[in-house]
């Protein structure tokens, strides 16, 4: 079998992919690409659309954390990744949904949002990546991309804002999805990958960490990726955190 997994260094449904294709036990080459460069590169390779991750497999070419996660139940059923009843099928398949649609932008967002004020942490996420130039060169000349970046993903202090202010309500969502089974079960499945990777990248944020940690939606992050290159220190006004978030006393 031979696949190649196209990936941003630091995205964290590239993380989901590269979680899930460990979980079957396939092998395969990790490429990584730049920001906003990406969607070049991923049309020059014939990929349907411009997002990572994507997946070369067997000579098929598959985008997307459900997408991926479907093709390779396909090629190899077991460990499943959807449940085989179809219930609890359905219900995986709707937290994935909502996972990749509305909790899936927001750490994004407060990312860019975050590198866009300081670059530096960039260095930090590109762990193990292999770019093709030193990480403190691609740190150094990132700004153009940072900035390309907060204007594709429609990243501003009002957006910030309001993804802090739902932010309680969604961790509220995943700790209800924990309670119910949905997620967190004896054996991950693609819902898990999908909203585990995003609590993990919010949760590489020193402002958001602590209020993570108490929940069971914490507890996911840190089961489905252990070890999640990068870190934010504190970066985020006290007066834009809600109740749920205001852990922390920034200014």
């Amino acid at each position: 079998m031979s696949a190649r997994l196209y990936v941003i260094p630091g995205s964290h449904p590239s993380m989901s992919a590269r979680l899930m294709l460990e979980r079957k036990g396939i092998a395969y080459r990790r490429v990584d690409l730049i920001p906003v460069v990406a969607k070049l590169a991923l049309r020059a390779l014939r990929f349907p659309r411009a997002t990572v991750p994507a997946l070369a497999l067997d000579g098929r070419r598959v985008q997307g954390t459900g997408a991926i996660a479907e093709t390779l139940d396909d090629v190899r059923p077991e460990p499943a990744l959807f449940p085989r009843d179809p219930a609890a099928r359905r219900a995986v398949a709707a937290a994935e949904r909502w996972g990749d649609e509305t909790l899936q932008p927001v750490p994004r967002r407060l990312s860019w949002w975050a590198l866009r004020r300081d670059p530096a942490p960039l260095a930090s996420f590109m762990e193990g990546a292999r770019l093709g130039v030193p990480i403190g060169l691609a740190v150094k000349t990132s700004p153009p991309i940072v900035w390309a970046a907060v204007r594709l993903n429609r990243v501003s202090d009002e957006a910030v804002r309001a993804d802090l202010a739902l932010l309680p309500g969604l961790l509220d969502r995943v700790d209800e999805l924990i309670g119910d089974g949905v997620l967190g079960g004896g054996d991950l499945n693609a819902a898990d990958y999908q909203i585990g990777t995003s609590l993990r990248l919010l949760s590489c944020f020193d402002d958001l960490r602590p209020a993570l940690e108490r929940r069971s939606a914490g507890t996911l992050a840190m089961r489905v990726a252990p070890h999640f290159p990068g870190h934010v220190g504190p970066v985020l006004p006290a007066a834009w955190l809600p109740d749920g978030l205001r852990l922390t006393q920034n200014v």
